[in-house]
C-alpha cells in the first residue's frame, strides 16, 4: 500500500532514469489517459512527488499525475528485460533510449497542464507534505484544528491536514508517540499534536533515507520485526508485553492497530 515514502522513492528512481531523456515510445492503454505526445521531440523534465501523488513533468508543458491508491506501482526496466507484470495490468508505457517505464494497476492517471497544476483540486487542497524540505508543522496543527471532532488517527490520514501518511504509518506513528488513536483532536493540546506530527515526519523521513530498502519503524529490518503494531493484532506488544488490538473506524473504515497499555 503506497504511502508518501513509497511514492517519493519511486519518484527518485524514475527521475534518475528518465529526467532529460526524450520519449521514444508512448503507449497509453486507458482512454482517460490518452493525449498526443510528440514522440522523438518531447522530453521528460523531472519526476517528483506531492504527498501520495507522483508527478511526471514533460517539456511540452504537461504533467502526468498518477495516484497508486492501494496496489498501483511504476516499474522500470532496461530494454529487453522481462516485465514482472501481466499485460492486462499495464495501463501506460513510456520509453526512452535507455529505459521502459510502465504503470501497473495504477487506478488514477490524469494529465494536467503545468500552469494549472497548482489549482488542481486533488493538489491545491493538500496539507503540507510530511517529507518536504519546507514542511510547516504549525500549518499542520492549524489544519487539524479545523476538524476538532476528528480522531487523531483520522487527522493523520486526512491529506488536507498532512500529505503523505497512510494506514501503516498512522498506527506506527501513534504507537511511537504513545497517543491513543481514538482521542479527539479537541482533547489534545497543541504540544501533544505537535509531538504526533513531529513523529510522523521523523518516521517517514527515516524510511526514505539512502539504503533503506524495507519499511521499518522499530529500527530492525527483518520482516517479522520491522513494525511496532501494524498487522500484529493479538500478538504481544514489543514494549510492554500487552496484547495489540485492532479496530476499523473512520470515513473509510480503515484498520487501526494499537497497544491499549502503552497508548492510554
Amino acid at each position: 500500500m503506497p504511502e508518501g515514502d513509497t511514492i517519493l522513492k519511486a519518484a527518485r528512481v524514475l527521475h534518475r532514469a528518465l529526467a532529460g531523456a526524450t520519449v521514444t515510445r508512448f503507449e497509453p492503454r486507458t482512454v482517460p489517459a490518452t493525449r498526443p505526445i510528440a514522440v522523438g521531440h518531447t522530453t521528460i523534465v523531472r519526476v517528483d512527488a506531492a504527498g501520495k501523488h507522483l508527478l511526471m513533468r514533460f517539456s511540452d508543458g504537461f504533467v502526468l499525475r498518477t495516484h497508486m491508491r492501494m496496489s498501483g506501482a511504476w516499474h522500470l526496466y532496461r530494454h529487453g528485460e522481462r516485465w514482472r507484470a501481466r499485460s492486462h495490468t499495464v495501463r501506460m508505457v513510456i520509453e526512452t533510449a535507455d529505459w521502459v517505464a510502465i504503470a501497473v494497476n495504477v487506478p488514477v492517471i490524469a494529465w494536467v497542464r503545468e500552469r494549472d497544476l497548482a489549482r488542481l483540486a486533488p493538489i491545491v487542497h493538500l496539507g503540507p507534505d510530511v517529507l518536504a524540505d519546507d514542511f510547516d508543522i504549525d500549518d499542520v496543527i492549524r489544519r487539524a484544528r479545523v476538524r476538532p471532532d476528528a480522531t487523531v488517527a483520522d487527522a493523520l490520514l486526512d491529506q488536507t491536514v498532512l500529505a503523505g501518511v497512510g494506514n501503516v504509518f498512522k498506527s506506527e506513528i501513534l504507537f511511537a508517540s504513545r497517543c491513543a488513536p481514538f482521542a479527539l483532536v479537541s482533547a489534545l493540546t497543541d504540544s501533544r499534536l505537535r509531538a504526533v506530527f513531529e513523529m510522523a515526519r521523523e518516521q517517514m523521513r527515516a524510511n526514505v533515507a539512502p539504503g533503506r530498502d524495507r519499511r521499518a519503524t522499530t529500527g530492525r529490518m527483518r520482516h517479522d520485526e520491522n513494525l511496532w503494531v501494524y498487522r500484529r493484532a493479538g500478538l504481544a506488544c514489543r514494549v510492554c508485553g500487552g496484547t495489540i488490538d485492532m479496530r476499523r473506524s473512520g470515513p473509510d473504515v480503515r484498520s487501526t492497530y494499537w497497544c491499549p497499555s502503552c497508548q492510554r
